[in-house]
């Protein structure tokens, strides 16, 4: 089913949760809200559901107008972060009962409710689970039964939100390549809501990245990592340096530092810039005699297999900000780095964006 929003605008008070929020979510694609806390995501969820109103604006399912419908008449499948399973009934009673509770014309006969639920059990991989209570189960286990209890009134969207967000990290991995599984069998409209980069970029199709109740960008995994379209999505997304600097000719002058930069694109020479580099962009060079690049000094070395990070902390008019290199193991080893030692950073990459009165000092 094709879901559409149009203009969604939603206060709390002189709080704006969505302002003019407009998206296009196709048929059986799996798409990921993003964005860090209070951004809007799970309101824009909740107003798709029927669970939440809009102040204006609409939301179209498979191309009718579904703003006034009822959550029930949405037939729109809702998974809750902390489960929601009710605790006095079995994992099959839970399952079992969206079906129970449709009207007596819709719904299906005692043998074909008991059937299709140890049917959606195998489905989540849990059938052996059927008779014991939400309380006998882990987290991973309450939150695939609350999928298949979503799944169990053939909804014809999957709405999850923040759906392993009260997982341990090994056990949220584990779920997030299961639902990705899930979903590449099922294909049923999902979205779900995540603050979690690493999360929605290896699970979702397509990732609409939120900030203060906008939409910053939308596009695939790659496509929004790769080609990041505003400060925000840039420092939102992985692990990221941040400069602030001048752009002159091919080089972005910070402080009295330059590195060189041959992409300015349409910012005019003169422009304040944020400079952004990701951390395996980033060379580090020992020699004392090197004058260029940017000064840093080196406040920590981890070594976890074949990559080394670097961490580094600014010098000079830099003081209180922090770097972070990623190297070669190899390389590392070759620099002979230690604690302490001065040292200086040269992009092999820069990404730039004009600073301009509508984005503020502290774009991340």
């Amino acid at each position: 089913m094709s879901i559409q929003v149009n203009g969604i605008q939603k206060r709390f008070g002189n709080f704006v949760a969505l302002n003019n929020v407009s998206l296009d979510f196709p048929p059986g694609e799996l798409v990921a809200l993003l964005g860090p806390s209070g951004c809007g995501k799970t309101t824009l969820l909740r107003i798709i559901a029927g669970l939440e109103q809009s102040d204006s604006g609409t939301v179209v399912l498979e191309g009718e107008d579904a703003s006034g419908a009822h959550v029930r008449e949405r037939q729109v499948g809702f998974v809750f972060q902390h489960y929601a399973l009710f605790k006095h009934m079995t994992v099959f009673d839970n399952v079992a009962f969206g079906m129970r509770m449709k009207p007596k014309s819709e719904r299906l006969s005692k043998d074909q409710i008991k059937k299709k639920v140890h049917q959606l059990l195998e489905l989540v991989q849990l059938d052996w689970l059927a008779d014991r209570f939400p309380s006998q189960l882990s987290g991973g286990q309450r939150q695939r039964i609350a999928l298949a209890r979503a799944l169990a009134v053939e909804p014809r969207v999957l709405l999850l939100d923040e759906p392993f967000g009260a997982l341990d990290a090994k056990v949220r991995k584990e779920l997030r390549r299961w639902l990705r599984r899930l979903h590449d069998e099922l294909h049923i409209t999902s979205i779900f809501v995540t603050h979690d980069q690493e999360e929605a970029l290896e699970v979702a199709d397509k990732v609409v990245l939120m900030n203060e109740g906008r939409v910053e960008q939308v596009g695939s995994p790659e496509e929004v990592y790769n080609n990041p379209q505003t400060p925000f999505v840039y420092g939102f997304l992985g692990s990221v340096n941040l400069f602030h600097g001048r752009l002159e000719d091919q080089h972005v002058y910070i402080g009295e530092d330059r590195v060189h930069h041959g992409e300015p694109g349409d910012i005019p020479a003169g422009a304040q810039v944020y400079a952004f580099a990701r951390p395996h962009e980033l060379e580090i060079a020992t020699d004392p005699f090197d004058l260029t690049g940017i000064p840093a000094r080196v406040s920590r070395i981890l070594s976890l297999g074949s990559q080394s990070r670097i961490e580094l902390d600014g010098q000079k008019g830099a003081k209180g900000r922090y770097y972070e290199v990623e190297l070669p193991r190899q390389r590392a080893e070759e620099l002979a780095l230690r604690e302490g030692q001065d040292v200086r950073l040269k992009p092999t990459r820069l990404r730039l964006f004009e600073q301009t009165p509508s984005v503020q000092e502290k774009p991340l």
